[in-house]
């Protein structure tokens, strides 16, 4: 991991599909029953769980899609743009960070079944947490892997 800054090593960040870097930090010892959650669940869910995710300068998750809700929670470094949208031709951009007056928000809901992506918006390496509930399973989770270019 190197360019790591320190506090991003001590994290013990491995790294994600999407892209980036993360660990899985809380899974809910509670467990919703599948005949609770919608048809398009396989199975039982934990009723939530959390990762710490963190994404480098120049780096920037693919789009994806999760069936549960997601709540993205800025912690440190720089602000980061989550394009967000039904259709991820119609996203819309918001900026995750610290800067209230400059219309950055120290947290965002991605809704359930939303295509969604992420990156750096400047030089800074940006720290999150995103909390999913129902819980996350790679079984709810949808990679768009872009063609490579000839």
């Amino acid at each position: 991991m190197s360019g790591f800054p320190e506090w991003a090593r001590e994290l013990d960040l491995a790294p994600h599909p999407e892209g980036g870097w993360y660990r899985e930090t809380w899974r809910s010892e509670l467990t919703i029953d599948h005949s609770a959650l919608p048809p398009e669940y396989s199975g039982p869910r934990s009723a939530g769980t959390a990762i710490l995710f963190l994404l480098m300068p120049g780096q920037e998750s693919a789009w994806h899609t999760v069936l549960s809700a997601e709540l993205w929670l800025y912690h440190r470094g720089g602000t980061l743009v989550l394009e967000i949208g039904q259709d991820r031709h119609a996203a819309r951009s918001c900026l995750l960070g610290s800067d209230i007056v400059a219309g950055e928000h120290p947290q965002i809901v991605v809704p359930p079944g939303h295509w969604q992506r992420a990156r750096p918006l400047n030089d800074e390496p940006c720290l999150v947490s995103c909390v999913v509930t129902p819980g996350f399973d790679f079984d709810d989770f949808a990679l768009l892997r872009q063609a490579p270019c000839s």
